[in-house]
């Protein structure tokens, strides 16, 4: 039973270890390698590279807050969040693999960012699409890990919903 609780922890710090290092080795390439704001086609103009230091949170919201308010907003609470995420994951042992999964993308890309801006003040965006319809605002590998996340748990929570509602409906047959 040991032997399961460890290979259980191995893979958690794993995925969190993947999600945040895969993450910051993409922010320190750009932050070496392209200038601000400098613009990289990848895929004609529909995927683009553009560097950007962001002080705020998603899409830059918050950035022109004072910074007393930014620090206990913007890393303050995301840092207590974290926390009690390592302590949910790690101390649940009945968590379904595909909420263990879900929160390290999610833990993972959070502490990604949450470094960034204790260590460099900002975050590093430098991901942009643009879909004709609809264009993104510029993101980073962290977004992309806390957006898998998030996508994993109302998939679960969906099929769970599903679930409950078959049972239920069989239940009265």
């Amino acid at each position: 039973m040991q032997h399961i609780k460890n290979l259980r922890w191995s893979i958690l710090i794993l995925l969190l270890t993947l999600n945040f290092g895969c993450d910051q080795i993409s922010k320190k390439i750009v932050r070496s390698e392209i200038s601000d704001y400098e613009h990289i086609s990848i895929i004609k103009d529909r995927f683009t590279l553009t560097k950007v230091e962001n002080s705020g949170a998603f899409l830059s919201l918050g950035d022109q807050m004072p910074y007393i308010f930014r620090l206990i907003i913007l890393t303050g609470l995301p840092l207590l969040f974290l926390g009690y995420g390592l302590y949910f994951l790690f101390a649940k042992r009945n968590l379904p693999i595909s909420m263990q999964i879900a929160l390290c993308f999610l833990i993972g890309g959070g502490i990604g960012n949450l470094y960034d801006r204790i260590v460099h003040g900002s975050v590093t965006d430098f991901m942009h699409m643009d879909f004709y319809i609809f264009q993104t605002g510029v993101f980073n590998f962290a977004d992309i890990s806390i957006m898998i996340g998030v996508g994993v748990l109302l998939i679960q929570s969906f099929r769970g919903k599903v679930k409950q509602t078959e049972e239920t409906s069989t239940e009265m047959e």
